[in-house]
């Protein structure tokens, strides 16, 4: 899975996350790829929390 596969997952448009916070996002996609997706989810449980809040990704479909 990649950094914006979990993204996606978690709900998160990457798009405008990596547009608004690059180093942000940046550092989190960098340390995404050295640890397992849940250990990652545990590690920024809270920070992802609010950054969907700040970026939410919209499923047009629905």
């Amino acid at each position: 899975m990649t950094f914006e596969e979990y993204c996606i997952k978690k709900k998160i448009n990457s798009t405008a996350f990596r547009t608004h916070e690059p180093e942000r996002w940046q550092e989190w996609k960098l340390q995404f790829e050295q640890m397992h997706p849940n250990s990652f989810t545990e590690q920024k449980k809270f920070l992802i929390n609010e950054t969907r809040r700040k970026y939410l990704l919209v499923n047009t479909l629905e």
